[in-house]
């Protein structure tokens, strides 16, 4: 099975080591960003197959972003995460799923926290 990249961008330190930590012995490269500003630089430099993306960050909103990421790299999985969900449904719609450029390769998908051992597998698919 191919290693996944996967991208963690989320300024809660305990959050991140532990999805890496599980990440890892499921066969994942995981990089982890705790600011927007070095996360989407991580982006644009790594491809990552799956991004992990908080809304609440030191330097700004990660959500507003979701169309970047999609079209900076095409095919990513992003995973839009937050303790308090917001009730904008812009960027992924009820069924949490949604396709940001309509050309239905791109998925997005909102994981409220906490997030559970299941829904961490369900990033994997």
């Amino acid at each position: 099975m191919d290693r996944k990249k996967v991208l963690i961008i989320d300024d809660e330190v305990d959050f991140c080591l532990l999805m890496q930590f599980y990440l890892s012995k499921r066969n994942c490269d995981v990089s982890i960003s705790h600011t927007l500003h070095d996360g989407l630089g991580l982006v644009q430099n790594n491809s990552p197959d799956i991004v992990i993306l908080d809304n609440n960050l030191p330097d700004g909103l990660g959500w507003p972003e979701a169309p970047n990421i999609m079209k900076a790299v095409p095919g990513v999985h992003l995973f839009l995460i937050s303790a308090n969900k917001p009730g904008n449904k812009t960027f992924c719609d009820d069924k949490d799923k949604d396709d940001l450029n309509g050309d239905g390769g791109m998925q997005c998908h909102i994981v409220e926290k906490p997030i559970s051992i299941t829904q961490i597998d369900n990033f994997l698919k």
